[in-house]
């Protein structure tokens, strides 16, 4: 029987060569169906985390398991099959600037299939038309605004019938009608399509639009995870302020440093920039 959970974290740790910890014993569950967001401070680890959901990068310690199947554990052929059950729309889109949109969209199917060219073109056309852009299928990137490349790039991504798609940012840079078409979209092609959606986004507006699940990050730790309503209400003063944009609260403006009577006063001088001791 499938667990009630697509994605787990379990008690995962991952940091970097030089000792710095992004994540430190996190647990997270990404519920099957729905549309989970990951929100926090910019640095928090939220992209970091797709990237240890997709392979790309492996924890420290704990583990990342995709339907049950421990991903760190997975070797190359385990990866690339578990891949082909993921898509990816990638901040900007990425799309192949040299392929037209037609191409751009047929490429995973050429390259993990061996359909003929004529299911492939149904396919691609089917894509698009679900993304409201079939009739883009001869434009190049080039010719796309920003709105157009990021619905190509979910037409993309969406072309194998994946079981699950993370979003890195898709609505930045986009404006406010381009905004509200590609949250849409998020929404009516998880429902349609059964999918599981992870978002990373900064946009709270549309993300509490169409979020079933939110899991807030914070120093390295997962602050909450829970409804939008139940966020929205949250009385902790880092996730308050951040819903709120609130200025003031515990992340502060000004970077740790030496006081100012220290840098500026008789005896600045002898103060060695950065040094806060």
């Amino acid at each position: 029987m499938s667990s009630a959970n697509l994605v787990e974290l379990k008690n995962l740790t991952f940091g970097y060569g030089d000792g710095r910890v992004v994540l430190d014993q996190i647990d997270v569950h990404v519920p099957r169906g729905k549309v989970t967001v990951l929100i926090g401070a910019s640095g928090g680890g939220k992209t970091t985390m797709l990237r240890l959901i997709g392979g790309q990068n492996k924890a420290l310690s704990g583990q990342v398991l995709f339907d049950g199947q421990d991903v760190g554990a997975l070797d190359r052929n385990g990866l690339y099959a578990m891949r082909r059950r993921m898509g990816m729309l990638f901040q900007f889109g990425a799309l192949f600037t040299d392929q037209s949109v037609f191409d751009n969209v047929a490429f995973p199917l050429r390259e993990h299939t061996r359909l003929p060219e004529s299911l492939i073109r149904d396919i691609v056309l089917m894509k698009l038309h679900a993304v409201g852009l079939r009739g883009a299928r001869d434009l190049m990137p080039s010719e796309l605004s920003g709105g157009m490349a990021r619905r190509v790039a979910l037409a993309r991504a969406i072309a194998l019938d994946p079981e699950l798609i993370m979003y890195d940012e898709p609505f930045s840079g986009l404006d406010p009608i381009s905004l509200g078409t590609a949250a849409r979209l998020i929404r009516q092609l998880n429902d349609t399509l059964g999918l599981t959606s992870i978002m990373v986004s900064h946009e709270l507006e549309s993300t509490f639009q169409v979020a079933d699940h939110i899991i807030v990050l914070a120093n390295g730790q997962v602050a909450m995870q829970g409804t939008p309503d139940e966020v929205r209400r949250s009385d902790n003063p880092l996730i308050r302020q951040y819903v709120t944009a609130s200025p003031e609260g515990p992340v502060r403006f000004h970077y740790p440093a030496a006081s100012v009577q220290d840098d500026f006063g008789p005896n600045g001088a002898s103060v060695r920039p950065g040094r806060t001791s």
